[in-house]
């Protein structure tokens, strides 16, 4: 896990001291080195910088920007391609030589073999940038799943790019413009799908992309060498579930191998739940030292789960850290939250996963994560919702669900509701207007709907298209189910999941890595028959089976709960004094963004002691704390 900022300047105003603090902004992703290179091409400044996490060749032979002197390459990396030994050894092969030991080394004299299409080969978590001069071209590689974050910044004379969006606010030319567009997703969701970004010029470049920026013609474009979908359109394999569970407990084994590769310790994040537990217990079993797992938990024995993570250990032989929380230690947490995420994200899950980094780096670098087993075989109880619900609306006439979509609309124009009472009219629309299990999905976790975001909004918003629109590009050899899933591993997973964790793990200067988001693994599961991922109500049922022959069923056996916190309490007690900063009626005014009569409204029905409205208090509150750090 490493850092990488950068900059193509047409204006020639960047210099090499603000490459410096770019690269400053986010040294907490790579505290053991630094480098930067400035080069100049016609009227361009092009600046590549980076921060190191020394994790596989500590030595000084991994120093980047790393530069191909056969071609004039440069090339920055964040992240790692696990299988680089092999790459490197077709490489030898072909006549390349190498002076190191790095998986670095590897990308750059892969991309000079290959081109773009080195990225097929690799195994692993990237966010790639090389200078070819060559070629009048700078290009950005992202990883399949998204786990390491890529941003970009075009103005039409100055593009950036940076792993985290802190780094583009200490470039003086950086207009920091909210995407009002962006705000109104993240009001939707509590995150903001890629590309989008809360910033006006600024994009995420989507998992299982290349952007390529020419520097003749200033062009950018964007083009995908992976998706899921593809995945997901291949005809569904013809194997028994138990010839499947063999083949994908195959897959996974060489999964997990491969992201124990490092010349660091390494350890994995427990919690006692089927994902966490397989990855322990395959590699505890292939391993002949004792695994170091680590799992929080909370002096509140109502949100506490740490005992389950401690049985599964027990029973594995781990060397277990498990570490009980106060509430002031949580609570105080919340005030890291927006320098730790410098784009809104309203996951609670973000308290614990950051208090469990911190545990962790105090044994480790490197740390395994669970992450992306419920998108890739069905574990949310919102699939089967979403299911239900798009199979209910489908029984009446399409002429019906258009007339109903379109009167709610006209009285929605003489109506107004307070944000604290329940919209079921414009629910009720949105689920008319629902084409298929995806966007169900997408109606379904709406904190607000759009009808009320434009109320309280000031300002006229436009809908982005996003890949929840996508369900229709999977074609009939899909259920709907797989529908559900595939456009939830394009959204939520990316940038929900992923960025938490992502941001989490490096803001302690820890590398995280996933090995359920294997690409191989990912793909075979979505060949597989929807009945092989959910049966008799329950998901993950081929995963189900392959933990059982590793651990006993009654010790992982329970109802999904995951992490809970009793944040809504908190505002109305030991937070109550920030709550009221932000909620106050002339920040409120100030910020000439939200209706102050509406916002002020809903704080007040919460603060009386209604806590069920505090998903949509938890989420504005969320984007004010990111306001007033970040604008």
């Amino acid at each position: 896990m490493c850092g990488i900022a950068g900059f193509i300047d047409f204006s020639r105003s960047s210099s090499p001291e603000i490459l410096e603090r770019m690269t400053g902004a986010i040294a907490h992703r790579g505290p053991d080195d630094s480098g930067s290179e400035i080069r100049y091409f016609g009227d361009a400044t092009v600046g590549l910088g980076f921060r190191r996490l020394s994790v596989i060749d500590l030595s000084s032979a991994g120093h980047q920007p790393m530069i191909n002197e056969q071609n004039g390459d440069i090339l920055v990396f964040n992240g790692e391609v696990y299988n680089f030994a092999e790459i490197r050894q077709e490489l030898i092969e072909a006549g390349h030589t190498f002076k190191s030991k790095t998986d670095t080394e590897v990308v750059l004299r892969a991309f000079q073999a290959w081109g773009t299409a080195c990225v097929d080969k690799f195994i692993g978590m990237f966010a790639i940038v090389i200078y070819n001069p060559a070629g009048n071209r700078v290009v950005c590689i992202r990883d399949r799943a998204g786990v390491k974050p890529f941003y970009y910044y075009w103005d039409g004379q100055l593009f950036m790019f940076a792993s985290e969006l802190k780094a583009f606010h200490q470039h003086p030319s950086f207009k920091k413009q909210i995407n009002f567009d962006a705000l109104a997703l993240f009001f939707h969701h509590g995150y903001i799908p890629a590309p989008y970004c809360i910033f006006n010029h600024t994009n995420k470049l989507s998992p299982g992309n290349i952007l390529q920026f020419n520097l003749r013609s200033k062009d950018i474009s964007v083009t995908p060498y992976w998706s899921i979908l593809d995945a997901f359109n291949k005809p569904k394999l013809k194997l028994t579930f138990e010839e499947a569970t063999d083949e994908l407990e195959k897959l996974l084994s060489s999964a997990f191998s491969y992201r124990m590769i490092s010349d660091v310790p390494v350890g994995v994040f427990l919690s006692g739940g089927y994902d966490s537990s397989v990855v322990t217990a395959m590699i505890q079993q292939n391993q002949s030292q004792k695994l170091k797992t680590f799992t929080i938990g909370f002096e509140n024995q109502m949100f506490d789960e740490s005992r389950f993570a401690k049985g599964v250990a027990e029973y594995l032989g781990t060397d277990h850290t498990q570490y009980l929380c106060s509430e002031k230690e949580a609570t105080d947490i919340i005030h890291e939250l927006p320098d730790v995420y410098d784009e809104p994200l309203a996951d609670g899950g973000a308290i614990p996963n950051i208090l469990v980094c911190k545990m962790a780096a105090r044994d480790v670098k490197v740390v395994l994560s669970a992450d992306g087993g419920d998108e890739v075989f069905a574990g949310y109880t919102k699939y089967f919702e979403a299911r239900r619900q798009i199979d209910r609306y489908r029984k009446l006439p399409d002429v019906a669900k258009r007339m109903g979509s379109k009167a709610i609309g006209f009285l929605n124009l003489f109506r107004e509701r307070p944000l604290y009472k329940f919209d079921r009219l414009s629910r009720i629309q949105s689920y008319l207007n629902a084409k298929d299990g995806a966007m169900m999905l997408h109606r379904l976790n709406q904190t607000f709907t759009e009808h009320e975001i434009m109320t309280f909004m000031k300002m006229k918003t436009s809908h982005l298209y996003n890949h929840f629109m996508n369900g229709h590009l999977l074609n009939k050899n899909n259920e709907e189910i797989d529908r559900v899933i595939a456009i939830d591993y394009q959204t939520y997973l990316v940038d929900d999941i992923l960025q938490k964790v992502d941001r989490a793990t490096s803001s302690v200067s820890l590398e995280g890595r996933e090995p359920l988001l294997d690409h191989r693994v990912a793909e075979f599961a979505a060949q597989l028959p929807a009945d092989y991922k959910m049966r008799n109500g329950t998901g993950k049922a081929i995963l189900r089976n392959v933990v059982h022959r590793h651990i006993p069923k009654d010790l992982v056996d329970r109802p999904k709960q995951g992490f809970g916190l009793p944040i809504s309490t908190w505002g109305l007690k030991e937070l109550k004094p920030v709550f009221e900063e932000y909620f106050d009626e002339a920040f409120l005014k100030k910020q000439k963004i939200f209706s102050v009569r509406k916002v002020r409204s809903l704080y007040e029905y919460y603060m009386a002691g209604n806590e069920e409205c505090f998903d949509r208090i938890w989420e504005i509150f969320v984007f004010q704390q990111w306001y007033k750090r970040w604008m």
